[in-house]
């Protein structure tokens, strides 16, 4: 990056950091620290749900998820706004009534303390593992930038994350989401006004969709249904809705933003926000890919988008191989190129014959592409068994550091970094707010001065943050990281949602049936990814559904038990 680009990104930083302490300033209690004396309105409601769930890996991987598989991870956000709608009805009220700081409070006042501990250690387990995926992906970026090792620039990130959400606490990063978000929008309209600028002058933003249409990257609705098909229509509606549910309805790192708004009708407003808007926003982005994908087809792309990955294979004793690679690759885009060309002029002419003539073409063409790709990344492999040879997270930063110009990179690689700040500071805070309220203070210290709290709510903030970061260490192992994080959430969420559910609309089970329902369902949910049972959007539903059905199970033998008896 130029000196400008760095004065761009360091001033946005610093700005949104320094607008986030002061606003947070005279923080005196648990309260005020956990949940920002619950006095937001609606719109600081919204912007800071939306800024929780639209990470750094958002920006990162979504642009690289519709480079490589089109728009088709759109159907996963199909349950949202239903879910929106159950929230707004069943969580909300109840949550209000009862002044929780946790959703796992409500748990112990419905159930027991086992129930509640069980819920909040599973959260706390998949939550502490996500967050830690969110400090990994920043610092992709600055370890591609800078050319360092990723373990500096993990540590780097980390540290500044876990002191700004120390001191701020929610306050913090409530307002400065605010902020965050409207940067963000602003930044993803000038990466897709500045994608279509780049493109040949005979290529409009029609042409473009047209050709990324003949390459099979718009296929944004799949209705097939089929249980080992990651991305559909049912998947998103049904498998997306008990996700979407059990994240917003049971995940701190969302109740914690909700339970912010001054009333139930400000929470509701900014449920509803977040639900009208994500769906559109997230096509957006991955719009944006497919984009840079047709960007690709007039300019050679890179063998392989990862610069570590490459510098590594270059300085082995595989060089040589590795040039050949690359010699054959810029042939076989100049033969793709040329085809792409065949392609846009048949488009022009509105010649069906012609069109579908050079579509196949094109489409050999990039076949040839992809199978040197693979020859690429077998090398790296051969050269070291280690090596990442899943290249899209580093798609969209590629474009961005290579193509755009001076300015304009700098607030791109700004938007990346404040996702990472808002999401990260979220997770941390909720974990904090968990440990504190549901473990700390019910079995530690139950009569403890608000001072106390306080000091201690910072120090788990602390402690989560190290965890963090020593997960963010073994993050690169996990491929894609915007399905990486969906799928370990699909691992808890579906038994998460399941003992709510259980909690709102079973009255008569307790808490010793839903409690090892819920162990039992656990089980047989990492089961099931384990073996590849099923794409892992259904498992928050099987998960959900086998705590309802062992709960009744179980009740209804302890219930039969007790008759005997």
């Amino acid at each position: 990056m130029s000196l400008i680009d760095w004065l761009v990104l360091s001033i946005t930083l610093l700005f949104i950091i320094l607008y986030g302490i002061w606003k947070s300033r005279g923080t005196k209690n648990i309260e005020g620290y956990l949940l920002a004396d619950r006095k937001l309105p609606w719109y600081h409601v919204g912007l800071s749900v939306m800024a929780t769930q639209a990470s750094a890996i958002t920006f990162l991987s979504a642009p690289g998820q519709g480079y490589s598989d089109g728009l088709r991870f759109v159907q996963f956000y199909f349950g949202l706004p239903l879910a929106m709608v159950v929230l707004c009805i069943t969580f909300i009220p109840m949550f209000n009534k009862l002044k929780v700081f946790t959703a796992y409070e409500f748990l112990e006042k419905r159930f027991d303390n086992k129930t509640r501990s069980l819920t909040a250690f599973l959260f706390l387990l998949q939550r502490g593992l996500s967050t830690g995926i969110t400090i990994y992906a920043p610092a992709i970026i600055l370890s591609t930038i800078l050319g360092v090792d990723i373990f500096y620039t993990i540590l780097f990130n980390g540290v500044i994350v876990i002191v700004y959400t120390v001191y701020g606490g929610t306050k913090a990063v409530s307002h400065t989401q605010v902020l965050q978000m409207a940067i963000i929008f602003g930044g993803l309209f000038l990466a897709a006004y500045m994608v279509i600028h780049l493109l040949p002058e005979n290529v409009s933003f029609t042409d473009a969709l047209h050709i990324a249409g003949k390459m099979n990257k718009l296929n944004a609705i799949d209705t097939t249904f089929d249980l080992n098909n990651r991305y559909n229509i049912w998947s998103g509606i049904i498998g997306g809705f008990f996700l979407q549910l059990s994240y917003f309805g049971t995940d701190q790192s969302q109740v914690g933003r909700y339970l912010t708004g001054s009333s139930i009708t400000q929470s509701r407003l900014g449920l509803i926000m977040n639900g009208l808007i994500k769906i559109p926003m997230q096509f957006f982005i991955l719009l944006i890919g497919v984009l840079v994908f047709t960007f690709y087809q007039f300019h050679q792309a890179p063998i392989f988008f990862n610069k570590v990955e490459v510098t590594q294979l270059e300085k082995s004793i595989y060089n040589s191989d590795f040039k050949e690679l690359e010699n054959k690759y810029a042939l076989a885009h100049k033969e793709k190129q040329a085809q792409v060309e065949q392609l846009v002029n048949a488009i022009h002419s509105n010649n069906e014959k012609q069109i579908i003539e050079a579509r196949t073409n094109v489409q050999i063409a990039d076949k040839k592409n992809t199978e040197i790709r693979k020859e690429v990344t077998a090398l790296m492999k051969k050269n070291d068994a280690k090596a990442d040879t899943n290249d899209t997270n580093y798609i969209f930063l590629s474009f961005v550091t290579q193509q755009l110009p001076v300015g304009i990179v700098g607030i791109l690689i700004a938007v990346i970094f404040l996702a990472a700040m808002g999401s990260t500071a979220s997770g941390l805070n909720s974990l904090a707010s968990t440990t504190i309220v549901d473990f700390y203070i019910r079995i530690f210290k139950k009569e403890g001065s608000e001072k106390k709290y306080l000091s201690a709510s910072r120090w788990a903030t602390v402690v989560w943050g190290i965890f963090c970061i020593v997960v963010a260490f073994y993050a690169s192992r996990l491929g894609n990281l915007i399905e990486a994080v969906n799928i370990l959430g699909s691992l808890f969420y579906g038994t998460i949602l399941g003992i709510f559910l259980v909690a709102f609309y079973m009255k008569w089970v307790g808490g010793a049936a839903v409690f090892y329902a819920a162990l039992i369902a656990e089980v047989f949910i990492v089961y099931a990814w384990v073996v590849n049972l099923t794409a892992f959007l259904w498992l928050n539903v099987i998960g959900c559904l086998l705590v309802m059905l062992f709960a009744f199970v179980i009740q209804a033998f302890l219930n039969a038990n007790a008759k005997r008896v």
